[in-house]
């Protein structure tokens, strides 16, 4: 009984971790991707409270300020930190205003493309055959054009608008989703939980959506996560060609677009949108790799 003892107490079995608990802490192993997050935290926050945090109307000009410089610079003023464009509206609240925008169009764009892959992905993996060869042909076709080349297009035939470069910019993202979906569905129907399913008699809706669907939950949410940067990033290039969304609408790309006649005169026009953009890509990218080493079992340390 002592030896019993002992041993129950000199190795004591260590208590269970949920899911989301190891996630997290295999997450912040990875400094870089805990200092992305809070950057991603930090740009969510000015955006949902920029018409608290913004000293100015995104869209006031004032006569008196054409391209004054940021207030560190000759003949700059504290009145306006980053400066002012070329009708005299401030950048700082420009900035925050975009960052609204960029991130609207990162979810819109995400939410579009997943909902409609994932269930184009189910379909392509349950029913195979036929309707497999159909969506996945037609995927390939997609993939086949560049994606930004494949966005210009659309937008061209729907009109330049922030919608349309929303639409565009989903549909380039759609095969991506669709494909991984696909795969992983055909890898989760040959185990044996998705045959006990069946056996026991689930339909085919409850096979897709409740048993195999929640197992492709990681892969997308890695992917997902990964693309939002990139959606960020086509829908400034395509503000940035006149294609999104339009002036006087504080879009980084379309402020970059805007700006491109004072990179020489006025340089603090186009570094702080471009400067946006970069961190909020940089910060949304290195998210998605460390989300991608704490969801992978291979990954992880």
């Amino acid at each position: 009984m002592t030896l019993a003892a002992d041993i129950a107490v000199a190795d004591p079995v260590p208590p269970a971790i949920g899911p989301w608990r190891e996630t997290w802490l295999s997450f912040s192993e990875n400094k870089g991707a805990v200092a992305a997050l809070a950057v991603i935290v930090v740009v969510a926050l000015v955006a949902v409270f920029a018409d608290w945090v913004a000293p100015y109307s995104p869209i006031a000009q004032d006569r008196d300020a054409f391209l004054a410089p940021p207030f560190w610079a000759e003949g700059g003023s504290a009145k306006f930190l980053l400066g002012t464009d070329d009708v005299g509206r401030d950048m700082l609240s420009r900035l925050i205003h975009g960052a609204r925008y960029s991130l609207l169009i990162g979810c819109i764009v995400i939410t579009i493309s997943l909902s409609v892959g994932v269930l184009l992905g189910l379909v392509a993996g349950y029913v195979r055959g036929m309707v497999e060869e159909l969506i996945m042909r037609l995927m390939d076709i997609m993939l086949a054009i560049p994606a930004l080349l494949l966005a210009i297009v659309i937008v061209a035939i729907l009109g330049p608008s922030l919608t349309n470069a929303i639409i565009a910019v989903a549909i380039t993202y759609l095969p991506h989703f669709t494909r991984m979906v696909r795969a992983t569905v055909i890898a989760e129907m040959t185990k044996d939980y998705v045959t006990a399913a069946r056996v026991s008699g689930a339909r085919a809706l409850r096979l897709m959506f409740v048993t195999v669907l929640p197992n492709c939950a990681a892969p997308l949410i890695v992917l997902a996560t990964l693309n939002f940067s990139s959606a960020i990033l086509d829908a400034a290039a395509l503000g940035f060609l006149g294609l999104g969304a339009q002036p006087p609408t504080p879009e980084w790309g379309t402020m970059l677009a805007k700006a491109r006649e004072f990179v020489q005169s006025a340089w603090w026009v186009v570094t702080f949108p471009g400067l946006a953009v970069l961190v909020t890509v940089l910060a949304f990218n290195l998210a998605g790799d460390g989300l991608r080493d704490a969801l992978d079992p291979k990954l992880k340390r």
